[in-house]
Parts: structure tokens; C-alpha cells; sequence
């Protein structure tokens, strides 16, 4: 019988999200307002297809973990570091001033205190699942707004504890005898996971993950991957912290490793299928019994809360500062509330701090402002970013419209992009030329060049700017995952177009290498080799032995690059492999100074001076 029902239940789900996010999609409404219209359509309140939407919450949250531990995975330590002021100062500024301003309008209009307080941390919070989702969707997650949101939700996962940890005391406090000093055990326990974790992390993750990758079983490595998540995950759920924070910090463990993009593509479809069905659930989990008995009240509370949110939103999105244009998304984004408000009031009820009746109020306002958040984004495309910039049609002037037969499409035309545009129209080569950051691209066109708005990984808008025309395709974008991935689908369509590519770094370069392209330049080679050359001149060096030198060291570094390629995920060998190339090219160059001091004594002529140059 319970096979038959976990059959019957898996059944639904996929068809609703088959049915309804195609729809949505169509409607351009976005994904996550088909999963939510599809947990409505199947729900209590629809067609009774599933009457316990609580159970699959529970194990629907596992995709926003998972969606962490991929967030983790983008974010080396170094750039984490980078986000602490971001995470902390302006994290905890949106938490605890949402907070205070909602606690203090519920207090002025004869709310309790303690629900007041309740009610402000609960509503205080954001959705991480359609926050980082949408973020993902619209490929924004490298700019201002987007590295904001993820502080701003990471703050809040790491204060899930002493949130949880309050309400329990705001019900003593009612009346109950004193605490026993539980919290203060609780946040060491927290502090020795966290600490776990991290220390394991770094001694253990990588050799095991290495010996599970030796076993040339592809079916283990997922096991494995799913494993390190779910085991994270429950260790920090076992001490009372956030599954999805505990996800994160593996994630960013393990950024650096060589095994990041496997883990990606293992875990990449799981997270999009567990997203599906937690939006699915909290559709199904809006009460409307109690939308029904007070529509108005209810009305004003979800209107209420958005615009408080909003307002200190939109005047920290001008002190952050945030480009204009980024800001209708960031506020709508971090305004609405969040699933953990759901655990939040639901544990207030539990503790006596609200009655059942209230807590159900707030859990259907958190649930419609979950709802309203896709539709609002909509609006903001059509209306409110158009507005900001200046008229209905600004941006609609940038959009790739019609097709295009350029023989060149440049992708991402920012300080790099620009140099290879320049080259091009000074030699009479007209590109198709895209970016994705509309203030930059406004500012461009008020000097002359025609740069077109648009995400360079769409496959039908890389056919609109005729990628399939195109002899060449310059890849220029400087985000290093979203150019594996312009990279990837340009190889699989576009096979006939060459592709000359812009590499951030070595690890870049090596990406970019395995997806078969093998025009790639990296961004720091040329200028740092004009910097030797002209240090070798201001030493005495004659100009064209500084150039010839510094050619000569370009030629053995890319070949360098392409023999140790196949040992990049060896590290020993290619430590080995590594030295030996730089013991090669300075026994060459010792060679050629030989040459030249052999020269001198025939000829009276040197190009390296005796002075300067290193000794034989």
C-alpha cells in the first residue's frame, strides 16, 4: 500500500510541474509561479490530490540545501572572505532593521510585545529557494545585487539558531520557571560542528573524494556527492543550525578542488527536482481558510510588511550601492518572506508564545508573499525597470530583435570585450556585439557603439546574433562560470564557428581547454610580458632581444600549459611536470646568453649587457 501511494504521489507531482511550468513559462511568468500555481492546483484547497502538504516540505527543503552546497561550490574561500562586510554589516542590517521596524508597527497598533517580536524575526526573513533561484535564472548572481542577496541570505542561515533559540525564552518569560543554561550548550555544539566540519573538510574531503574517483565508477562519485551533502546537511540539523548552511560551508570547502564541476554536474539535477517540489509544497501549504475568514485583514498585513521591507530595502540598495537599474529585483527579492518563517511560527505555536489561530495567519502571509514574488517581478520587467531608465522603450531599445549575419559575435563587451571591438572596427569588421548589464551598455551607446542587451548563454539568442552565420565568436565574458557554460553550448550548437576565448586564469584556461577550444588567451599573459620587456630594456637590453625573449617565454608557456593539461587533476605530476618545464626554459635562456657572449668575442657586438645580464 505504501508503494502504491509513494507511486500515486510521485505520479502527480510531475505531471502538475509538466503541465503547469511549460504554461507559466509561456505566459512569461517564470518557473517558480508554475510550481506554485501547480501545489495550489493538486492541494487542500484545489483538487485534494494531496491533503498533508507538511510532509513534503519537510523533505522538499533538501533542494534548497542542495541548492546551498552549489552556491558553495561558486564562492572560493578567498571570495567569501571578500563578502564579510557584505554578510555581516549589510546582512544583519536588513535582518534586524526589518526586525525592529515591523516589531515596532505591530507594538504601535496593540500588538503583544512578545508577538510583536515573533512576528518581526519571522516576517524579517527571505526566501534563500526563489531569492538565489531567480538569481540563477536571470544569470545575476556575479553582479552587485546578487553578491547582496547571497550575504544577506547567508546572514540569515547563520541566524537561524539564535532566532530559534529566543523563541522558547519569550515563552518563559510569559510566566515559565528560568532556563537551565541550554543555550549556552546548544551554541557550543553549534560552534564544535561548525568547527568539524570545516577541519574535516580541509583533511578529509578531497583524499576521500580522490580514492571514490580512482574506483572509475562514475554511479559512486553521485552516491558519493549526494552523501557529502546529506551528511553535512544532517550534522548541522542534529545540533539545531541550518542543513542549508551546513551545505554551504562544504560547498565552499570544496571550491578549490579539482573535482568542483563534477560535483556540479552530479548535483545539478537533484537540486533542480527537490526546488520544484518545496515550491510545489508551499503552494500547497497556503491555508486559504484563513485568506477566506479575514481577506482584508490579511490583505493588510502581506501589503503591510512588504512595503516596511521595502522601503529600508530600497534606501540600503541606494547606500550598498546598488545600480539602479539592479535595484527593483533586489528589493522585490529580499522583501518577500521566507520558509523559514514557517518554522518560526510554527515553533512560536508550539511554545505557547502565539495561538494556533494567529500563527496560521502569519504562515498564510508569508505563503502569498512567497506567491506574489514571481508576479512582482514580471511587473518590474514590464514597468518599474523600464521607468527607471528613463522611458517604457529604453530597454526594449537594447534587446536583439532581429537577426543577425555579422561574421563576428563578440560575448561580453567589457574592458577585454571592448579592446577586441576597437581592433575590429578599426579595420572595418562590424561585430555583433552582446553584454549583460544594461547601465553599461546605455553608457556605451552614447559613445557610438551598438551593444546589444542580452544573456550570451541562450542558445536562441546566440542564433538571433547569428552564432550559427558567424565564422568567429570572441567569448570575452569575464564571469568564469557562465563563460564554461557560454563555452559548452556554443561547442554542442555551433560547431562550425571558431572560438577565440578570454581566460580569467590557469583553472579557466584548462576548462576551457577540456571543452575542446583552443583559441584561448589569458587576460594577465600579454601586458605582464610587456612588463618584462620593458624592465629587460630599462636594464640595458636591446628592444628587440627584450621582444624576442619575451616571445620566445610566451611560446614555451602556452605549449607548457597544453603539456601538463592532461595532469591538471594529478597534483604530484604536475608539480613534477611544472619544474621541469621551468628548468628547461632556464637552461635555454642560459644557452642563449652563452650564445651571445660567444658572439661578442667575434664581433665586439652584444645584445645582453655584461652588466646587467645574470652570468652563464
Amino acid at each position: 500500500m505504501e508503494h502504491g501511494a509513494w507511486i500515486n504521489g510521485s505520479l502527480v507531482y510531475l505531471a502538475a510541474a509538466v503541465l503547469a511550468v511549460p504554461i507559466a513559462r509561456f505566459l512569461r511568468l517564470g518557473s517558480i509561479i508554475g510550481y506554485l500555481g501547480a501545489g495550489i492546483l493538486i492541494g487542500p484547497w484545489g483538487l485534494k490530490l494531496v491533503t498533508r502538504p507538511e510532509e513534503i516540505l519537510q523533505i522538499a527543503e533538501f533542494g534548497v540545501v542542495l541548492m546551498l552546497f552549489l552556491v558553495g561550490l561558486e564562492l572560493e574561500p578567498q571570495r567569501l572572505w571578500a563578502l564579510r562586510k557584505p554578510l555581516f554589516g549589510w546582512g544583519s542590517f536588513q535582518l534586524f532593521g526589518s526586525a525592529l521596524l515591523l516589531a515596532l508597527g505591530a507594538l504601535a497598533i496593540g500588538i503583544d510585545w512578545r508577538l510583536a517580536v515573533v512576528a518581526g524575526l519571522g516576517l524579517a526573513m527571505s526566501s534563500t529557494a526563489i531569492g538565489l533561484g531567480v538569481l540563477g535564472e536571470r544569470n545575476l548572481m556575479a553582479t552587485t545585487s546578487g553578491e547582496t542577496i547571497l550575504s544577506v541570505s547567508l546572514l540569515q542561515d547563520i541566524a537561524t539558531i539564535p532566532i530559534l533559540a529566543l523563541v522558547p525564552f519569550l515563552a518563559l518569560s510569559a510566566g515559565a520557571e528560568g532556563g537551565d543554561g541550554g543555550g549556552w550548550l546548544g551554541a557550543a555544539k553549534a560552534i564544535g560542528t561548525i568547527a568539524v566540519i570545516i577541519l574535516g573538510g580541509r583533511l578529509l574531503l578531497r583524499p576521500a573524494l580522490r580514492w571514490i574517483a580512482n574506483s572509475n565508477t562514475p554511479e559512486i562519485f553521485t552516491a558519493a556527492s549526494l552523501l557529502l551533502v546529506v551528511a553535512t546537511a544532517s550534522l548541522m540539523n542534529l545540533v539545531g543550525l541550518s542543513m542549508a548552511l551546513g551545505a554551504f560551508l562544504a560547498g565552499v570547502l570544496l571550491a578549490e578542488s579539482e573535482y568542483r564541476r563534477e560535483l556540479e554536474t552530479d548535483i545539478e539535477p537533484f537540486k533542480g527536482l527537490f526546488l520544484g517540489l518545496f515550491f510545489i509544497a508551499v503552494g500547497m501549504s497556503i491555508d486559504f481558510a484563513v485568506v477566506l475568514a479575514q481577506p482584508l485583514l490579511l490583505t493588510a498585513a502581506v501589503v503591510g510588511f512588504l512595503v516596511v521591507k521595502a522601503a529600508l530595502l530600497w534606501g540600503m540598495a541606494r547606500l550598498v550601492p546598488i545600480p539602479k537599474l539592479e535595484r527593483p529585483v533586489f528589493v522585490i527579492l529580499l522583501a518577500q518572506g521566507s520558509e523559514f518563517g514557517f518554522v518560526v511560527f510554527q515553533l512560536a505555536a508550539a511554545a505557547g508564545v502565539v495561538a494556533v489561530p494567529v500563527s496560521s495567519f502569519l504562515i498564510a502571509a508569508v505563503a502569498i508573499s512567497m506567491l506574489l514574488t514571481p508576479l512582482l517581478l514580471v511587473a518590474a520587467d514590464r514597468w518599474w525597470i523600464p521607468l527607471l531608465s528613463g522611458s517604457k522603450r529604453a530597454t526594449q531599445g537594447l534587446e536583439l530583435n532581429q537577426p543577425q549575419n555579422n561574421p563576428v559575435v563578440i560575448a561580453g563587451f567589457g574592458r577585454y570585450g571592448q579592446i577586441v571591438g576597437r581592433m575590429l572596427f578599426a579595420n572595418g569588421i562590424t561585430p555583433t556585439v552582446l553584454d549583460h548589464d544594461a547601465e553599461a551598455i546605455e553608457a556605451l551607446r552614447k559613445f557610438g557603439w551598438r551593444v546589444y542587451y542580452g544573456d550570451a548563454t541562450r542558445l536562441d539568442l546566440m542564433r538571433t546574433a547569428g552564432a550559427d552565420k558567424a565564422r568567429v565568436i570572441v567569448l570575452a565574458i569575464d564571469d568564469i562560470e557562465q563563460s564554461v557554460d557560454c563555452a559548452r553550448m556554443l561547442r554542442e550548437n555551433f560547431p562550425d564557428a571558431t572560438i577565440v576565448a578570454r581566460a580569467r586564469n590557469v583553472q579557466h584556461y584548462y576548462e576551457l581547454y577540456e571543452l575542446g577550444v583552443t583559441m584561448i588567451e589569458r587576460e594577465t599573459l600579454d601586458s605582464a610580458l610587456m612588463s618584462a620587456r620593458s624592465t629587460l630594456e630599462l636594464l640595458g637590453w636591446q628592444p628587440h632581444q627584450a621582444r624576442n625573449l619575451a616571445l620566445r617565454f610566451r611560446r614555451h608557456n602556452v605549449a607548457q600549459l597544453a603539456a601538463l593539461a592532461p595532469h591538471r587533476k594529478d597534483e604530484a605530476r604536475l608539480i613534477a611536470a611544472a619544474k621541469q618545464g621551468r628548468q628547461q626554459l632556464e637552461e635555454l635562456f642560459a644557452i642563449e646568453r652563452q650564445q651571445a657572449t660567444e658572439r661578442q668575442a667575434r664581433t665586439g657586438w652584444s645584445d645582453v649587457p655584461s652588466e646587467a645580464a645574470p652570468k652563464p
